[in-house]
């Protein structure tokens, strides 16, 4: 392939991901109408349209969205070979960016990364807070933090924190108003706070364990919460009981704010991992972050 492909190549994922050409040449450090007219250009060598513009906005047609998907990675693959290469025998430095959920990031990534950051002066550390299962190739994170049991297979998994339960808590307060459950179905006739998926949309379904075999309940109640902090304030205020991990309730429970029920229908799960991408090329900045998370260690 000739240089001038590669690049127009680059310059059009650029568009297709930004899906706008005025950021996606601020991005690149060009005009928008040098970006229009390689568009312009490669559609015309290719003989086929890739993007449809209007006047607000820009959306990739369905061969656009084919190119995007396959060539997009091996251009990251390719950016990040070159950015390694141009570190041998460097000091780390450059952006490492992560997606985690808010209780991971406070807790299980901060401690370890704060070091990092006084003692690499060159690195900076973007942390993006999300619940969703975030496509980190196609947003272009380097790594994303989440339980163990949630990550494609197709993924690099560290496990940096150790195992973990999913605990049903609530109250004393609301105990004893409502009564304590001695069993899962009767959560069903208990005011519940639900925890809506930001992925799918749909409510999460609380887990339970009998004699080794998993099922689900699917709970009702007052609130409906995106977060689990929040949902821990709520349970907190007596509002409902909640289902969270215990990692998240302990000092709670410990100190008499919360009451765990149904603590016989609990296992043990694969706790926090950090997960990255099996191809893609790590620089010296990202194996800086990943040593000091990976300190946090498997089980022990």
């Amino acid at each position: 392939m000739k240089a001038d492909n590669l690049s127009d190549l680059a310059v059009f994922v650029a568009v297709a991901r930004e899906r706008n050409f005025t950021r996606a040449a601020a991005h690149l450090g060009v005009s928008p109408s040098a970006v229009s007219q390689i568009i312009r250009g490669l559609e015309e060598r290719l003989g086929v349209r890739l993007l449809t513009r209007t006047t607000r906005s820009v959306t990739r047609t369905e061969a656009g969205e084919r190119l995007l998907q396959e060539i997009a990675p091996l251009l990251d693959q390719i950016d990040g070979c070159l950015g390694a290469l141009t570190e041998f025998g460097q000091h780390p430095s450059g952006t490492v960016r992560i997606t985690a959920d808010e209780f991971a990031a406070r807790n299980v990534i901060w401690p370890k990364l704060q070091s990092v950051i006084e003692s690499y002066p060159d690195i900076t550390i973007e942390l993006v807070t999300d619940y969703g299962l975030t496509d980190i190739v196609a947003e272009r994170f380097d790594a994303g933090v989440r339980l163990g049991g949630i990550i494609d297979a197709d993924m690099v998994a560290v496990p940096i924190g150790p195992p973990m339960r999913m605990v049903t808590v609530a109250s004393p307060a609301y105990l004893r108003r409502y009564g304590v459950p001695q069993r899962p179905e009767e959560l069903m006739t208990h005011r519940c706070i639900n925890l809506r998926l930001p992925t799918h949309g749909g409510l999460y379904p609380w887990e339970f364990t009998c004699d080794g075999n998993e099922f689900r309940v699917r709970v009702q109640g007052p609130l409906i919460m995106n977060s689990s902090l929040q949902i821990l304030d709520a349970c907190l205020a007596g509002a409902g009981l909640a289902q969270v991990t215990d990692a998240h309730v302990q000092a709670y429970i410990s100190s008499g704010a919360l009451e765990e029920v149904l603590g016989e229908w609990s296992e043990m799960f694969p706790g926090y991992h950090l997960y990255y991408p099996t191809r893609r090329q790590q620089t010296a900045a990202f194996k800086v972050v990943l040593d000091a998370l990976r300190s946090a260690g498997a089980p022990t």
